[in-house]
């Protein structure tokens, strides 16, 4: 008898790769009953870490036995992985549930799994056990690593599997991925958020804090480096508080600079830094390491240093536009972009205004604007003073006039430069041009032909469009 049939491993992630084995047997005999192979389908919604678990549900998938399938309506196994950031997120789950209900009925061996933040949320469980029966698989944040083994359980059990964890210590990487892209990959090194935003629900539905070791981020990247990547982005929902809880603690900027010294590396980026935590060492780094690129996503969330208090966010106006022209002095060349809310419980006219002094004196390059979301279970859903939908939606159109005007001078400033650009994929208005971003995150379209894609070549910067430039190779 095979040893991995004798016992199930407790230990991680030889466990996984037992069900691995085990599930893979299942789909094989039902694609040689249907004869053909089973597909899936992955739809992603929220942040780059929902981007980078969906690259391994994939990567589970494809071990399994499945195979991609570009068309939802027709995959044999449908997974939604959702985010909870805002609520027109669950909405729109809850709209493709819908859809995909009405094709179950019709095709009985079609499986639907839900997984990720809005998952973590108790209210959305009790209403997916109770509304979406159909559903066969419910898991978390925390317990990704797992599909395989609730795969394989999927077909033994009837009725919807749900498996949820309310938080967690572990960290499970080494199990199969598949890239969206062959040339660049996001990589985790933190996990769950320790500062609680009284807007944010990520610390309810990630957990608390987690770094992974150094070794183990430097040996991934390695890895990546040797399958042809040339970027990596280093991912976390507070990457600068990155290796405080080690028990052989290091900053985030120690890490970065050791991957950027990974040998045939090209690229670094983070995704995404707090300004309270946003450290002189790491700005340092940065502007002594050409591989990290320049381009420094810093939220500033709103202007008004009554409203950052009350957002728990434990920086002021005037300390966020101090870090602003440390960044800008010490790496003139840098992108800086930002997330922006608007409508915040309590808001005055004279808070808003704050806000758009702050984006006119740190002229962001782009900026995520938001309405208010109210999240049940955050603080902020049971503040005074809500902001009635109409005002809200008044400032968010003049805080985009702004934020439109200040991107459109800054994207012009490397006009008639010529700048590296990593080709990312065909222009998908026009086949004719190529898709790249530079160093700092600008998107540039030039002709050329599709093998460059994956290539790091020089563009001269023709063209500026307000968000993206018109460039020809040189």
């Amino acid at each position: 008898m095979n040893a991995l049939n004798q016992f199930i491993p407790d230990t991680e992630p030889e466990r996984q790769f037992y069900f691995i084995e085990k599930a893979s047997e299942l789909i094989k005999r039902q694609a040689k009953e249907n004869g053909k192979p089973l597909t899936y389908f992955i739809q992603t919604f929220g942040c780059q870490m929902n981007s980078r678990d969906s690259e391994k549900l994939a990567g589970i998938l494809e071990k399994v036995g499945y195979v991609p399938c570009e068309e939802e309506d027709k995959a044999d196994f449908v997974i939604y992985n959702t985010c909870s950031i805002r609520e027109n997120a669950n909405t729109r789950v809850y709209g493709r549930l819908g859809h995909l209900n009405a094709i179950k009925k019709k095709r009985k061996s079609l499986k639907i799994a839900l997984c990720g933040c809005m998952m973590q949320e108790p209210d959305e469980i009790e209403k997916v056990r109770t509304q979406f029966k159909f559903v066969d698989i419910v898991f978390g944040t925390h317990n990704i690593f797992k599909l395989a083994e609730l795969i394989f359980n999927s077909f033994e059990a009837e009725g919807t599997i749900i498996d949820i964890w309310k938080d967690t210590d572990k960290i499970v990487e080494d199990i199969p991925n598949v890239r969206k892209y062959p040339f660049k990959s996001g990589v985790n090194i933190t996990f769950g958020c320790n500062n609680f935003c009284t807007y944010c629900i990520v610390p309810y539905v990630r957990g608390r804090e987690r770094s992974r070791e150094p070794k183990e981020i430097i040996r991934e990247v390695e890895r990546f480096v040797a399958d042809g990547v040339k970027e990596v982005m280093l991912l976390g929902q507070n990457v600068n508080s990155y290796g405080k809880n080690l028990d052989n603690p290091i900053t985030f900027a120690e890490l970065i600079n050791a991957v950027a010294n990974v040998e045939g590396l090209e690229r670094v980026r983070f995704m995404t830094p707090h300004p309270k935590d946003l450290s002189d060492e790491l700005i340092d780094v940065i502007a002594a390491n050409k591989k990290i690129c320049r381009h420094i996503h810093l939220p500033l969330q709103s202007g008004s240093s009554r409203i950052l208090k009350a957002m728990n966010r434990r920086y002021t106006k005037e300390g966020y536009l101090a870090l602003v022209d440390k960044i800008r002095t010490k790496l003139p060349d840098v992108a800086l972009t930002t997330d922006i809310i608007v409508g915040f419980p309590g808001e005055t006219e004279e808070d808003f205004n704050d806000t758009i002094d702050v984006v006119r004196k740190a002229e962001f390059d782009s900026a995520f604007t938001f309405i208010y979301s109210k999240r049940i279970g955050t603080p902020a859903a049971v503040m005074d003073n809500q902001i009635p939908e109409e005002v809200t939606k008044e400032r968010f159109s003049r805080l985009l006039a702004v934020v439109n005007e200040c991107a459109t001078k800054r994207c012009g400033l490397d006009r008639g430069k010529t700048l590296p650009v990593l080709v990312e994929d065909v222009n998908e208005q026009n086949p004719e041009l190529l898709t790249g971003r530079l160093s700092n995150n600008t998107l540039v379209h030039f002709a050329g032909s599709k093998e460059l894609i994956g290539q790091i070549v020089n563009v001269k910067l023709n063209e500026s469009k307000g968000f993206y430039y018109l460039g020809e190779k040189e």
